[in-house]
């Protein structure tokens, strides 16, 4: 069509070459006289030099559309190789702790120029650290068995089919109602404070079971990724000076409100704002993965500042409170990890 649309006379100065014009004089005569030979036989004689010109024209379009899409995949070029992909489980396992170390070595030189010159974290502050990291640990394991029995028991088809008004109201009041009464129960009362806190990891895993829909090799990847980045994160706060990022408290709240506000907009901006939409869904990525690093980072000195006043007599030694908090960084840093690669394996198709 593209060859007709920029030779339009081309089929017409063909078949005027093709055909002779003693074929038109002929033809003339033919319905004048009553010739010897059938009329049937000269107009097939006519009719073949407009057959071969309509087949030479189709030749010539086959070839440019061969030629076309020759070029066309001449600009299709392979994605660069995966290192990762490539070799066996012992290279890519190098590959992959060089990655961590080379991330743990970089966020401590950026955010790490001051180490502590108290000498080094006391023994209280490390016993606190560590119980309190047990207790995320455990939170976490929990939170993807339970989330794993319930996929499997059809929760997240159900949960998908639910009304989200609703599901974003009973989620967010259980979710929030067992974490204000684990966190309000006095550590002394550890029977219903413990149940609370079971009850609170449960009520996660119910919300977050659909993400089993999505596939194992992304879960996987995501949370080891978590690991990482919350580890590396972990070791600048609990290696920096003391209280040196306390003060993050009041900016990532503010960066948490703006990305609350960012996962609602949805809700409000028209569908033909298809800019706006993706610079929304962007923001609540990408910077909620950084606000919740920070985070991270910031409940790390906090917990070491309790630990300090817990060692005074100040508060009470409480690391399910503290343990509450690392597991909505693991939560909020997982699940953006998880739409981030998802996204990525959808661009590669």
């Amino acid at each position: 069509m593209a060859f007709m649309m920029r030779r339009p006379f081309a089929v017409i100065a063909t078949i005027a070459k093709e055909v002779p014009k003693s074929n038109f004089a002929s033809g003339s005569r033919s319905f004048q006289t009553q010739a010897s030979t059938p009329a049937k036989q000269t107009i097939v004689k006519q009719a073949a030099p407009l057959r071969n010109a309509l087949a030479a024209q189709q030749q010539q379009q086959s070839h440019f559309l061969k030629a076309f899409r020759q070029s066309q995949r001449s600009y299709q070029t392979a994605p660069p190789p995966n290192p990762l992909a490539q070799g066996n489980l012992t290279q890519r396992l190098i590959y992959g702790g060089a990655i961590v170390g080379g991330t743990v070595i970089a966020i401590n030189m950026i955010f790490n120029r001051e180490t502590r010159d108290d000498g080094g974290m006391p023994p209280y502050e490390r016993a606190y650290l560590n119980d309190t990291f047990l207790h995320t640990g455990l939170g976490v394991g929990i939170i993807g068995v339970a989330a794993s029995a319930l996929h499997r028991s059809g929760w997240s088809v159900r949960l998908m089919t639910a009304n989200p008004w609703l599901v974003m109201g009973v989620g967010l009041v259980a979710s929030i109602g067992t974490m204000m009464g684990a966190r309000m129960t006095p550590p002394e009362n550890y029977m219903l404070k413990y149940g609370l806190w079971a009850g609170f990891n449960v009520t996660q895993a119910a919300l977050l079971a659909p993400l089993f829909f999505f596939n194992p090799a992304i879960l996987a990847r995501a949370g080891l990724y978590t690991v990482g980045i919350m580890g590396s994160i972990a070791f600048v706060g609990a290696t920096a000076k003391q209280d040196k990022y306390l003060y993050l408290g009041g900016p990532l709240l503010a960066g948490v409100a703006v990305i609350a506000l960012s996962g609602l907009a949805p809700m409000v901006i028209p569908a033909t704002a298809v800019r706006t939409l993706a610079f929304t869904e962007n923001l609540w990525l990408y910077g909620g993965l950084a606000v919740f690093c920070g985070f991270t980072l910031y409940d790390v000195q906090k917990i070491l500042y309790h630990a300090r006043m817990a060692e005074r007599g100040l508060m009470k030694r409480d690391v399910v409170n503290e343990s509450i908090s690392l597991e909505l960084d693991f939560i909020n840093i997982f699940v953006r990890l998880v739409q981030i690669l998802a996204l990525q394996q959808n661009r590669r198709r």
